[in-house]
């Protein structure tokens, strides 16, 4: 069961706490930008091989991935509480 207290120990809890927050998004934070990187980097490649000029350096693909990373964030964010709800309803 998910929220507060009740004050009878018989009683079910009523209150339910909100499904994640900024914490859970900052939680989520390194892992995006991570895989927005591994990706910047794996499409680089597949540039560099299809005929374009330059492939992105890992250091490249890291600095890029900080500013893309928040709408990938907002996204996984919104993902998994769509899960924990799904899990909260049974």
């Amino acid at each position: 069961m998910s929220g507060t207290r009740s004050a009878s120990k018989m009683a079910p809890a009523t209150e339910t706490r909100p499904i994640g927050g900024w914490k859970l998004a900052l939680a989520l934070w390194p892992f995006v930008a991570g895989a927005v990187a591994i990706n910047l980097f794996l499409a680089g490649l597949i540039l560099h091989s299809a005929g374009w000029a330059a492939a992105f350096s890992p250091v490249k693909s890291l600095l890029w991935s900080l500013p893309l990373s928040l709408p990938a964030n907002m996204a996984a964010l919104a993902w998994v509480r769509r899960l924990i709800a799904e899990a909260e309803r049974g």
